[in-house]
């Protein structure tokens, strides 16, 4: 498996949408593991292609923490069928959006079908952390970043940041 560079807001790549997958394949497959190989390594939670420069609908998870067994979750062309209209809001961040973290409301339960590794149809009912993680990835897929959600100018104030310290490596180089 391969570490791949995960890509660092403001990059306009990330507002890219991405587009179905037609067939879950071994490259498909290969992407996906490379893909939750770069997101343990990170480490984090969730990544979706977009983050790694492939605009396909492709998500991969893992909510296990530290000490448990994996548990890894592959989404190919997720869909959400069905929202609360109950929200929660939960502290996000993202590995595209290093070291910064905001509160986001989001539908607290939803239900979301997808193919899954081997390209089976699946269907998932999830709450809580996983809901709010799976709406979070989702959103990589339609160009939005979770920094979106939040008020223009802490919006603004992290994006700016992040092209600062982006410059600021760039001529240490």
């Amino acid at each position: 498996m391969t570490i791949l560079p995960i890509l660092v807001a403001p990059d306009p790549r990330l507002k890219v949408i991405s587009e179905p997958v037609v067939d879950v394949t071994d490259d498909i497959r290969k992407l996906m593991d490379d893909m939750l190989e770069t997101m343990y390594d990170a480490p984090g939670i969730g990544l979706a292609a977009v983050q790694v420069g492939v605009p396909k609908r492709v998500i991969v998870m893992d909510l296990a923490r530290e000490g448990e067994d994996k548990s890894p979750l592959f989404l190919v062309n997720p869909e959400i069928v069905e929202a609360s209209g109950d929200l929660s809001v939960y502290e996000e961040g993202c590995l595209s959006l290093p070291t910064y973290y905001e509160d986001v409301e989001r539908p607290s339960k939803a239900t979301v079908t997808y193919l899954d590794y081997n390209g089976e149809r699946q269907t998932i009912e999830c709450e809580g952390l996983l809901a709010t993680c799976i709406q979070h990835e989702m959103d990589h897929l339609e160009g939005v970043l979770f920094v979106d959600h939040i008020s223009k100018l802490k919006r603004s104030i992290i994006l700016r940041k992040l092209q600062k310290t982006k410059r600021l490596q760039k001529g240490a180089a």
